[in-house]
């Protein structure tokens, strides 16, 4: 990636910033557009509304893009577990039914499924962790005809494992179950095709890989999953013609359109918007090749160090999340602590510390960690 990329990226002027699984640091581009539309409100109120919509169609556009979705098929969210949540609430389960999930998943694709538990008897089965891996032999073996869902991430978040989700998506269609993804930790920096991959849900938020601030998230439904759900929460905006004020024998509107409720946060969808056009006039295969490179050379650096590489590297497993663990004792916070002291930040997750770059960092980054790892 070049220095006028980097340069975008005001963040690498003070620190080392390894830390996109958790939050990343929008682009000067994302905030412009972002100011851009407060400052058009704060002058001209309503006037523009017309190409606030404009701008929201065309980041559903792109985002459906990344995908390979149909522009209906993607509604704007607050976060992914929106997204996840109304999935869970949305489909008509009955006792005896079950779902298949990771037990070490992060919690935004663990509640939603544990309410159902309690609330109608639902089984939630959870395959465990081996060796920083999902053995997806146990996971598909999980699923029965009872099935309904088979829920898991795209990548994890506390071990980078890469899901094989065509392989899942396959074992679920088997049975009849939907496959819902989490995507949150792979949209942007790795290739998805949610046909291809037979995925039927797919959630994500902004504040990640999307280099978007928090607040908006994306909800992609298949036709398949469409056919299956119900809009739990709907309002003005969940109909074909919402301007229609009167008319309330409408029906909802198509794909996942009636899952927006009503008017959502204008400003933060400008900045996903040109988060998104930059992601992609950069080229998402180029992203994802690029951090492989770099987390790769983070693995070799790392060869004979103290340190152990908790996540899996085989070709179809690895991702751009490397989770290390040091083999002499120092913990995960205080290997972070440390680091950020040095203005070099990671996150602990568990006992291990998870080293996450994005599409501005470098070589020489990786080398300063190494370097400034006890």
């Amino acid at each position: 990636m070049n220095e006028q990329l980097r340069a975008r990226f005001p963040i690498t002027e003070r620190a080392i910033y390894l830390n996109h699984a958790a939050v990343s640091p929008p682009p000067t581009r994302t905030i412009e557009a972002v100011q851009s539309q407060l400052r058009d409100v704060a002058e001209n109120g309503s006037l523009n509304y017309r190409s606030w919509l404009a701008v929201k169609e065309q980041a559903r556009k792109l985002a459906a893009e990344m995908i390979g979705a149909r522009t209906e098929q993607i509604a704007f969210m607050r976060n992914t577990s929106d997204g996840l949540s109304t999935v869970a609430n949305g489909l008509t389960w009955s006792p005896g039914d079950n779902l298949v999930t990771f037990r070490k998943e992060f919690p935004s694709n663990i509640y939603p499924w544990l309410r159902l538990r309690e609330a109608f008897g639902v089984e939630v089965r959870m395959c465990e962790e081996r060796d920083g891996r999902i053995d997806l032999d146990e996971l598909v073996g999980l699923i029965d005809p009872k099935t309904r869902v088979v829920a898991i991430s795209q990548v994890q978040y506390a071990s980078g494992f890469r899901a094989d989700l065509e392989r899942i998506g396959r074992a679920a269609r088997a049975h009849d179950a939907l496959l819902v993804v989490d995507v949150i930790q792979a949209m942007g920096v790795m290739p998805t095709n949610v046909e291809a991959e037979l995925i039927d849900v797919a959630a994500a938020a902004g504040h990640k890989w999307l280099l978007t601030p928090e607040g908006v998230g994306l909800l992609y439904l298949s036709d398949r999953a469409r056919e299956r759900l119900e809009p739990t929460l709907v309002g003005w905006r969940s109909v074909p013609d919402p301007e229609d004020y009167g008319d309330f024998k409408q029906g909802w509107n198509r794909g996942a359109l009636a899952w927006e409720t009503g008017t959502g946060p204008s400003a933060l969808i400008h900045g996903l918007e040109a988060s998104l056009r930059l992601l992609l006039e950069t080229g998402v295969g180029r992203i994802a090749n690029h951090l492989e490179q770099i987390t790769d050379y983070l693995c070799e650096r790392l060869q004979g160090r103290d340190y152990q590489i908790v996540s899996s590297r085989h070709a179809s497993e690895k991702s751009q999340i490397l989770c290390i663990r040091h083999q002499a004792g120092v913990s995960s916070m205080a290997l972070y602590a440390h680091l950020k002291t040095r203005n070099i930040i990671t996150a602990p997750r568990g006992d291990r510390l998870r080293v996450a770059p994005h599409l501005y960092n470098t070589f020489e980054d990786i080398d300063e960690l190494v370097k400034a790892l006890p």
